[in-house]
């Protein structure tokens, strides 16, 4: 089960002094416990800088001289002050300290809630800590996310965890491509579909492999292909595990016997992953930094921007940690073992996902096309497919962002995530169950719905049809109301929803403990409901957490104001 590892992970392991100058202590191959960057006054650079995985060098951008940036160790109920100083020569940059909630000057979001920091310039960020859990930070400035330029964040409760463990480990999943942001974004806009490299064939076709020939061509004649599930996938990006690649294998260590803590955080900028340790089960304990009543898994999807933190008890061997990309083109791979030197064997990657009907809004109808309106035909006619009616969404404008429309959007919350639906232990959000009693439990005294638009072909993403550059105001709320927002998700894309300043809370049957979030993925063709209660005043970010649909148009902003002040 375990044995020696090859040349390039036994330099990777055995050469952690070499790394010292280029990745934090707690990222190193082996890991050695969590040095914390904390105290009073911390101080944080962002700088040029290379990147080296799986032996490959490219560009980079980093914090103090690392990437990840270095772990930020804080203590609930003190006073953060963190001074960042921006040694880019020649852009703009910030910091957004993602599911924090602070004022919200103190945000991070240059153009909303302050106006960058210029070159060469510091800023400071003070705030209380009002919470404790697992979080990270991250650039919001251009596209620096995508090159380096995150970190995790752990805040420790004031009063005693609940969670029992006997060691931690943080595991900062991320993406990483020698292509500069902007190339990738410009064949993105050039060609939706660039980077899928696994589309079906006609070698498949006769081969009887993935869709019939009458699904083919259904699918066809609505310009929709099943095969893409993700926008950028390993034909552009290698996948890391605390700023190593695959071939890198970083390795976190226990000792027989211990309860092991995992703070899994997605800090990728466009990668859905899929996340399991074979043979070995995890008990999800908390998620987006909030603990959850303790459920037992045996594998995860886990969004953009959302936090995990999963308990696991290994015996004396080593297991692999799997995080693989929901197109299945690629995964991100790490150990856990007893001992420096040993390695667990790495599952091949999984057949890669077909979108269905149901991922197009058909809901349980299937290709009863006729059921749906889409026009029924005569027999050795074509079916004739109209997917964007927009009678169906009235709220949403007809522009060119909007490319489809779900005829039937269902409730996803019961499913594990697009390719996960034959995984019986696989984690679903209406599995989740706060630990405590939600703060507010009062019912909602309005509704609003907001639809997840799109346009693949012309790469646009947007709002409710409107992308951020021609919205002409923000979304209103008035301060302390609760509002049941559902959000619709017109588009064949996964897309993790971020509200920046507040958490709300998943409308999934769970009461009075329902699971509270500041992320939630919303499936293709789903709706996700949420509860909110709109309680910080100012103005907010609001998007869906993939870069390049943010960079492309899916942001707007949630301004929250005292009645008085709105009037």
């Amino acid at each position: 089960m375990s044995g020696a590892i090859g040349r390039r992970s036994l330099l990777a392991a055995g050469g952690a002094a070499a790394l010292v100058p280029w990745l934090p202590a707690w990222a190193q191959p082996i890991a050695s416990g969590l040095p914390t960057v904390g105290g009073a006054d911390i101080r944080l650079t962002i700088a040029h800088r290379m990147l080296t995985a799986d032996g490959k060098a490219s560009h980079a951008i980093g914090i103090n001289g690392t990437i990840p940036g270095p772990l930020v160790r804080l203590k609930e109920g003190t006073t953060a002050r963190l001074h960042v100083t921006n040694a880019l020569p020649d852009e703009d940059s910030s910091i957004h300290w993602h599911g924090l909630i602070l004022p919200f000057h103190m945000d991070g979001v240059p153009g909303i809630s302050f106006p960058g920091i210029a070159p060469g310039a510091t800023f400071t960020y003070e705030f209380p800590v009002r919470q404790s859990g697992t979080y990270w930070y991250h650039s919001h400035s251009g596209l620096q996310e995508q090159m380096g330029h995150y970190g995790p964040i752990v805040i420790d409760p004031a009063d005693p965890d609940p969670v029992a463990y006997d060691r931690e480990h943080v595991i900062v999943l991320s993406d990483h491509s020698a292509l500069h942001p902007h190339a990738i974004f410009k064949k993105l806009k050039q060609m939706g579909g660039y980077f899928n490299h696994n589309k079906q064939t006609l070698a498949g076709l006769i081969a009887g492999r993935d869709q019939p020939l009458n699904d083919r061509v259904a699918w066809g004649a609505m310009r929709m292909d099943p095969t893409d599930i993700s926008d950028v996938t390993a034909a552009a990006y290698t996948y890391l595990v605390n700023g190593h690649g695959p071939a890198d294998n970083w390795t976190g260590l226990f000792a027989a016997g211990e309860r092991i803590r995992l703070r899994v955080i997605n800090a990728s900028a466009m990668t859905t992953f899929n996340i399991r340790v074979p043979d070995l089960a995890m008990t999800v304990v908390q998620a987006d930094g909030l603990n959850v009543r303790p459920v037992k898994v045996g594998e995860f999807q886990i969004g953009v921007a959302e936090t995990y933190d999963v308990i696991v008890e290994p015996e004396d061997r080593a297991y692999s940690i799997i995080a693989e990309n929901s197109d299945r083109s690629g995964m991100a791979r790490a150990t856990l073992a007893p001992r420096p030197g040993m390695t667990a064997p790495v599952p091949p990657l999984r057949a890669r996902p077909l979108a269905t009907m149901r991922d197009m809004g058909m809901g349980d109808m299937g290709m009863d096309h006729g059921a749906m309106g889409h026009g029924s035909a005569a027999p050795g006619e074509p079916m004739r497919h109209s997917m964007r009616d927009m009678k169906s969404a009235p709220t949403v404008k007809d522009t060119p962002a909007v490319q489809s429309i779900s005829p039937m959007p269902v409730d996803r919350t019961g499913e594990p995530g697009q390719g996960l639906e034959d995984v019986a232990d696989a984690l679903t959000y209406r599995d989740l169950v706060a630990l405590d009693r939600n703060p507010d439990t009062r019912v909602p005294s309005r509704q609003m719905q907001i639809h997840l638009t799109g346009n693949m072909e012309r790469y646009m993403w947007a709002f409710d049809g409107v992308k951020m550059n021609e919205v002409t105001a923000p979304i209103p709320f008035t301060l302390g109301e609760r509002v049941r927002v559902t959000l619709v998700n017109d588009t064949m894309m996964t897309h993790p929803i971020h509200l920046h300043g507040h958490f709300f809370e998943l409308v999934t049957g769970k009461g009075d403990h329902a699971p509270r979030k500041h992320t939630v993925n919303v499936q293709p063709g789903g709706k996700v409901t949420f509860d909110l209660t709109a309680d910080a005043p100012g103005d907010w970010a609001f998007h869906c957490h993939l870069l390049y649909h943010m960079h492309a148009g899916m942001m707007q902003v949630v301004t929250v104001r005292a009645a008085e002040d709105a009037a």
